[in-house]
This record gives C-alpha cells, sequence and structure tokens, in this order.
C-alpha cells in the first residue's frame, strides 16, 4: 500500500502541500436513519482507534450523527480493527449504495483514493490527508474531498500555555505514528513554548520533539494505552509536568501516568479531553480541537444538497475550524497576564500578523 510506504520510507514527515486553501462484515455496521425521509446515505470509516477514541475518529461519528439528525439521513459507520481492514471496508460501504463515503484519518488515504479512482458516481471525503499519485506528488479527484485542519496554529496556542504554567520549566509531547497530522500539533506545540522564552526571557525546556530536525519520540501504534503510559513515565521522571500526547487512544495512557504522578498536567488533542476523558477531567490544562464533527456535518450537507466540491477544506483559527478548549478545572489557575496574551496571541494569528508555520502545515 502507498501510504504504508511512505509511512515506513519517510517516517511521516513528508506533508502535502494544498495550494487551494478484517475484513467488512455487515455485522460490524452500524446503520441508523434519522427523523425526515432521504433517500441519501452518508457512510463513515474509522481507522484502528474506533469510534470510542475519545479523539478524532469519535469527533467524526459525532458529526456524521447530527447529520443523520439534523438531515434525515441514512448513515452506516464501520469501525477498523486493523490497517489490512481499510480497503474492504470502504469497497462494502460502496457496495451497500453509500452516496457519500467518508475515511477518518491520514492512513486511510490509499482506501479511499483507489475507491474515488474506481467509483466516479460515489462521493468521498478524507479526514487528515489530501491525496497523491504513486510518487507522493498532490493529486486532486472531482469526487474526492480532503478535510484537513492546520492544528499547529492551535497548538502553539497551547504550547505557550504549557509554558507558562510548568513549574518545572519541562514540558513534553510525542506522537502515536511520525505523520503529518501528528507532528503538525508538535510543531506548533514547541513554537509556542519558544515564544513563551523569548516573551518572558525564560527558558522552558521541550522534550519529545525537536522541530528543526523533524524528530522525536512515538510509540509506533494509536492503541496500545501503555505504551503511551510508560513514555510518559519516563517524561515525568526528569521532571517535566504538562504533555501534550498526540496519540490517539494512547494518549490516554499518558494521562493515567500524569494522574498517578499528581502533579502533572495534560494537553488533550482533537477533541475537548475535559468532556470527552471525564475520568482525566482534573488534570485537563486545555485541549487543541479539530473542529471535525463540523467538518464533517458540512460536507455531508453540502452533498445532501448537490453542492459537493473536491475543494479542499482547511480548519484554522480564522475560520473556526480548529482553537483551544477552555481551561476549565484550571480556569482560576491560569494567570490572568498569561490568559490575556494567549488571547493576543490568538487574535494575531486570526489577523495574520503572526504566522505559525509547520512543514506539514496544509494552507
Amino acid at each position: 500500500m502507498k501510504k504504508i510506504i511512505r509511512v515506513a520510507a519517510l517516517g511521516g514527515a513528508l506533508a502535502l502541500t494544498l495550494g487551494a486553501c478484517g475484513s467488512a462484515p455487515e455485522d460490524d455496521a452500524t446503520a441508523t436513519a434519522g427523523a425526515g425521509s432521504s433517500d441519501f446515505k452518508a457512510c463513515m470509516v474509522s481507522d484502528e482507534g474506533g469510534f470510542d477514541d475519545k479523539s478524532f475518529n469519535q469527533s467524526g461519528a459525532e458529526g456524521l450523527e447530527r447529520a443523520k439528525a439534523e438531515l434525515g439521513i441514512t448513515t452506516v459507520l464501520v469501525e477498523s480493527q486493523a490497517v489490512t481492514d481499510f480497503g474492504p471496508n470502504v469497497t462494502n460501504l460502496v457496495n451497500q449504495g453509500c452516496n457519500l463515503v467518508i475515511g477518518v484519518g491520514f492512513m486511510l488515504e490509499d482506501a479511499i483514493e483507489e475507491a474515488a479512482v474506481a467509483n466516479p458516481d460515489v462521493e468521498f471525503a478524507l479526514v487528515d490527508s489530501g491525496f497523491s499519485d504513486a510518487d507522493f506528488n498532490p493529486v486532486t479527484y472531482d469526487n474526492a474531498k480532503p478535510l484537513l485542519f492546520d492544528t499547529q496554529e492551535a497548538a502553539f496556542l497551547a504550547g505557550y500555555a504549557a509554558a507558562g504554567m510548568s513549574k518545572t520549566g519541562k514540558v513534553a509531547t510525542f506522537g502515536g505514528i511520525q505523520l503529518p497530522s501528528v507532528s503538525i500539533f508538535m510543531d506548533g506545540f514547541a513554537d509556542g513554548v519558544a515564544e513563551y522564552n523569548e516573551d518572558n526571557g525564560a527558558n522552558v525546556e521541550v522534550f519529545g520533539w525537536d522541530k528543526d530536525a523533524q524528530t522525536g519520540s512515538f510509540t509506533g501504534d494509536f492503541e496500545n494505552q501503555a505504551n503511551g503510559q510508560n513514555l510518559a513515565k519516563g517524561f515525568i521522571d526528569q521532571g517535566v509536568d504538562v504533555i501534550m500526547p498526540v496519540a490517539g487512544p494512547v494518549g490516554l495512557g499518558a494521562a493515567a501516568a500524569a494522574q498517578e504522578a499528581g502533579d502533572v498536567m495534560i494537553i488533550g488533542v482533537d477533541a475537548d479531553w475535559f468532556e470527552t476523558a471525564p475520568d482525566y477531567s482534573s488534570i485537563i490544562l486545555t485541549s487543541v480541537i479539530k473542529e471535525i464533527g463540523q467538518a464533517v456535518f458540512d460536507t455531508v450537507d453540502q452533498a445532501v444538497a448537490g453542492n459537493f466540491s473536491s475543494e479542499a477544506y482547511v480548519g484554522t483559527l480564522e475560520n473556526a475550524g480548529i482553537d483551544i478548549a477552555p481551561f476549565h478545572d484550571f480556569e482560576t489557575a491560569v494567570p490572568s497576564e498569561l490568559a490575556d496574551n494567549i488571547e493576543a496571541l490568538k487574535a494575531s494569528i486570526i489577523a495574520g500578523d503572526l504566522t505559525v508555520d509547520s512543514p506539514s502545515a496544509n494552507s
């Protein structure tokens, strides 16, 4: 598979820059119809994390279920248990007569792209990746839409917050697999810490990621929470007291390690972990949110109305496609000056006065 080859050969450092801004048995699928009547069927395939990952798969499913409820369509959701499920799952949905098939996650590029080429009358969307040819050059298809997010902007704000709240002067980030959709978070986080240091004459250290070298710490998967817990423990043993795991369910292992340590904060990703991972709400400083659910809903809404477009959607702070979550339980602990500076930086990014760059940026 092209995607697997890319990950193995390049370690995920290659990004696609877009100028426009087991098997799948039917028993594994959940089909539901919303209020009202419609012959439109919108379908979704998860990556290995599943739809209860408290992260981007879950957010995607919530967007699809909202479309079911508000648009009166039929929906089908199929979970993947392994990489080998991706192709069969997508084919299964095409064979079920889905009008729109959405793949959640970078790793589904091959399966979605191959299906789009083979089924020009079916519309497709892909979360967290564009499309590429055999040489990894960006390509577009009339019936396939990338749903992308410049999360480095919001992660920058989270990194600034982490540096400002650290008592030890040591913060960390790590990933599941080194993919552009993962390292883009880590780039923004590192830059946010650097900005805090420059603004305040501080020297907060970042563990787990070197932006210049594009190298860092990865568990090698998005499923095994024990791997995240062990990696986080290693950081904590070195004095780290704020960690941003970019690893889907693996990140919950880091949260468990932080909770056990008692004096370590976690920054969630993709969704607001204060809401989606309530067992760890007391240690969630903030989260870097991708509004995947909204992007999915809008894509379905456009397709139902006959206005599907292959133009890439890119979520930014400016269009509210990304953001950082409230500080929730830490609201009173975050100094007002720090909170004000974060809001000012956010405004500067939105205004175009401050650019947060990443080799994996989409816009």
